[in-house]
């Protein structure tokens, strides 16, 4: 372990810089990086990844918060559905084979990043209302019961990939958040940091709940890197604008995408 806790810090460091960045490219590199760098398997990968992105995450939605940079009632309907698809997410998770988990993943980023990419030129088509959700001219949310409805749809799919694949979701929420309620990009970064921290715990208690350990010493090591990059993360995203975001997240799905499909399928 003590050879390894530089490196465990180092990929700590990594996902928080994501998260603090993007508001869930940490949740995307965790898996990989604790599979190809640590050696864990799968299933145990999963379960370190939810718990430390989780803290991680906890941790950016208090900075996000104290910059007004988050959306409490939006992120907590959102997030409350996404606890109930967790579980069964993690259900279905655990009785896959590793290399279907893996390469569905890798999938899921692809399709993930080409819709963010879509998004991010034009400010004009993005300040277009969706017919589910609108925003008055200072950029609040009106509320209504088909925008509660898809707002919910949306995190009961998000609870389901996270518990399945081990990740916050933030590269499923931060779309989903924008494309569903045109939320700016730097507000929606900020209400998926709430939604993935509670996400993560619904999932980290389902983990443990199929009687699965988590390895407490590794974890903790990788929450402290993870801490550590997310104040990067927080203060570098402040100086890029919404379309320069948006082609980050989806640039760094890809190439995520790419690696873990060439280590599965070769």
């Amino acid at each position: 372990m003590d050879g390894s806790i530089p490196l465990i810090i180092s990929f700590g460091l990594t996902i928080g810089l994501a998260l603090g960045l993007t508001g869930g490219g940490g949740s995307i590199f965790a898996v990989p990086l604790l599979i190809y760098g640590l050696g864990m398997d799968v299933h145990q990968a999963v379960g370190v990844s939810l718990a430390a992105v989780g803290a991680t995450a906890a941790f950016g939605a208090l900075t996000r918060w104290h910059s007004g940079q988050l959306e409490f009632r939006t992120g907590l309907l959102f997030a409350g559905a996404g606890m109930l698809g967790t579980p069964l997410g993690t259900r279905i998770g655990i009785s896959l084979p590793p290399a279907a988990t893996l390469s569905a993943f890798a999938l899921l980023m692809i399709v993930v990043g080409l819709r963010m990419w879509r998004q991010s030129p034009s400010p004009a088509r993005a300040a277009v209302p969706p017919p589910s959700c609108t925003r008055d001219d200072a950029g609040t949310l009106r509320w209504s019961s088909r925008c509660a409805l898809v707002l919910v749809l949306a995190g009961l799919l998000t609870g389901v990939l996270s518990g399945v694949f081990g990740v916050g979701g933030g590269f499923i929420i931060v779309p989903a958040l924008i494309l569903t309620s045109r939320m700016a990009i730097h507000r929606a970064v900020g209400t998926s940091l709430l939604i993935i921290a509670l996400i993560c715990l619904s999932g980290v208690l389902s983990y443990l709940a199929q009687g699965s350990p988590l390895p407490a010493t590794t974890t903790l090591i990788f929450v402290l890197g993870g801490l550590l990059g997310m104040l990067g993360g927080t203060r570098l995203a402040t100086r890029l604008n919404g379309p320069t975001l948006n082609r980050v997240f989806a640039t760094g799905m890809w190439l995520v995408a790419s690696f873990v499909l060439l280590r599965t399928l070769l």
